[in-house]
């Protein structure tokens, strides 16, 4: 893979690139997105069709917009949705009405205390129409009568989400989760795709143990659509990570799983730590991203959330603020070299058995030693076999022997794949 700072570069100009685009949890425009992701990673795209039962849920109709305006007298438009997918609340349903403002004031959404800003608001599940706009514009706008014109459908459609599978040794998953579903907002959600995607294409380039599963979903009703039609083999998925948030300027934030004690739990925080990364450890809680819903008590899953700035935790958050200008690719590269890091660290984690556990084995006449011999890290290197015979009882993972014995885990996997090539250790 290209060095960090150019990959960060890539990462930044697919955000600016899908950044125009209109996106919900249905749609055109989360079709041309995948469109876009695809050209990157080869993508299996799924259509579920409306009124199709997933868990508790029904897939909702499909929502398409054209235009969207609201005109003053002189025909000229004071909020345009060509200007900015945020204009529009997500899901409005068609209207062209002229109205006095006193009327239209009801259907307007702004943030009086960031006047300059344009909120992100939505209406899913409730038939509605609206618009967002700085509420300078608001102020600025005399009495009179408006033009308001949404150019919109709401109908008998499909959900769509996609998945990138990359191979590995075995059939057991790990599933790197990002949501498709939010319009022109940088940090939240396109840095979490722009991520994703680029550490498909890492892991691509080795064969890693377990198989990943990136999923591209739009959030909440995605993720469970996805589990609904996975449920008889959601028991693969060994571990999981959602990607959100990931491109500000924050600390890294790790939230844990549900169960809080997960392998995936361990290895962000041991690899956060170990890094000396300044970060954040929370504890699972069920709001925020889709980790909620693989962490729902019925499938309980393994999965933990990484992001920088968390959800709601900066101003920018859901408004126009959060552009491109707000996601730099230093902070998207950093959270990228942290997910290759712990998928490192996960896919070579294991437990061994030592084969001669009864006194220390002689590494000498085993070539150990020699093979030692004028390394840079010769002591360390010796302590992590002697670590690693030691540990070796069926019970405790190399990275246990990595926190136990405070060596670097690359030191201790070494170890552990030289005395297992010499017939000392077996998994």
């Amino acid at each position: 893979m290209a060095p960090m700072t150019a990959v960060g570069e890539e990462m930044h100009a697919l955000v600016e690139r899908l950044y125009p685009l209109c996106r919900s949890i249905t749609g055109d425009g989360v079709r041309a997105t995948l469109d876009i992701v695809g050209e990157y990673v080869p993508l299996q795209v799924h259509e579920v069709p409306t009124g199709t039962q997933v868990l508790d849920w029904t897939v909702p109709q499909e929502w398409n917009i054209r235009d969207a305006y609201i005109a003053d007298s002189t025909g000229r438009r004071v909020v345009d949705f060509a200007a900015s997918s945020l204009h529009v609340l997500g899901y409005s349903v068609p209207v062209s009405r002229t109205m006095p403002l006193s009327e239209l004031r009801a259907h307007l959404h702004t943030l009086p205390e960031h006047p300059n800003w344009v909120p992100y608001r939505t209406s899913y599940y409730k038939p509605e129409w609206g618009f967002c706009l700085a509420q300078e514009t608001l102020d600025a706008l005399p009495d009179g009568d408006y033009e308001v014109r949404v150019d919109s459908t709401l109908a008998d459609g499909h959900l769509t989400y996609a998945e990138h599978v990359v191979p590995g040794q075995v059939a057991d998953e790990v599933i790197v989760s990002c949501h498709t579903c939010h319009p022109s907002l940088a940090n939240d959600n396109l840095a979490g795709i722009a991520v994703a995607t680029f550490l498909a294409r890492a892991l691509a380039e080795r064969t890693p143990y377990y198989t990943y599963r990136f999923i591209y979903a739009p959030g909440t009703i995605g993720a469970i659509t996805w589990l609904a039609r996975n449920a008889e083999r959601v028991d693969r998925v060994k571990h999981g990570l959602v990607l959100a948030c990931a491109g500000d300027a924050g600390q890294l934030t790790y939230k844990q799983s549900r169960r809080g004690d997960v392998e995936i739990d361990l290895v962000l925080r041991h690899v956060l730590t170990a890094s000396e990364r300044p970060h954040h450890i929370n504890e699972f809680t069920p709001y925020g991203y889709d980790e909620r819903q693989y962490c729902s008590p019925g499938f309980n899953l393994g999965v933990g959330s990484l992001s920088r700035t968390p959800y709601a935790g900066y101003p920018e958050y859901h408004t126009s603020a959060d552009n491109p200008d707000f996601v730099s690719p230093e902070a998207m590269a950093d959270t990228l070299a942290v997910c290759r890091e712990a998928f490192t660290v996960l896919d070579r984690n294991r437990r061994y058995l030592n084969l001669s556990p009864y006194g220390e084995p002689q590494l000498g006449r085993r070539g150990l030693y020699d093979a030692l011999g004028g390394r840079s890290d010769t002591k360390q290197a010796q302590m992590a076999m002697l670590w690693v015979l030691n540990l070796s009882d069926g019970e405790h993972s190399l990275l246990d022997v990595a926190e136990r014995s405070g060596l670097p885990f690359d030191s201790v996997a070494g170890a552990a794949d030289a005395l297992h090539e010499a017939g000392l250790i077996k998994t």
